[in-house]
């Protein structure tokens, strides 16, 4: 998925996927205007399709990868 860095606030635990509900990780900002809010899962699911309808992206789907590897440091 291509990162924008964008001024946008972060997304919180309050926004969710609009296709399954759970925390979103992605912001897709329209060209048509609106923006559509994915969780990680759907998001690559989808990926080649929003790259086409995409003004922008904002992936923070990394900080998956952060809180991971800090449950398994305090498992530790």
């Amino acid at each position: 998925m291509t990162t924008v860095l964008t001024p946008a606030s972060p997304l919180t635990a309050a926004d969710r996927c609009d296709r399954c509900g759970a925390q979103a990780y992605l912001r897709v900002v329209l060209i048509s205007g609106g923006e559509l809010l994915f969780c990680a899962h759907h998001g690559r699911k989808f990926e080649p399709e929003l790259k086409k309808i995409a003004a922008e992206i904002q992936d923070e789907t990394g900080r998956l990868s952060a809180t991971s590897a800090v449950a398994s440091e305090e498992e530790r």
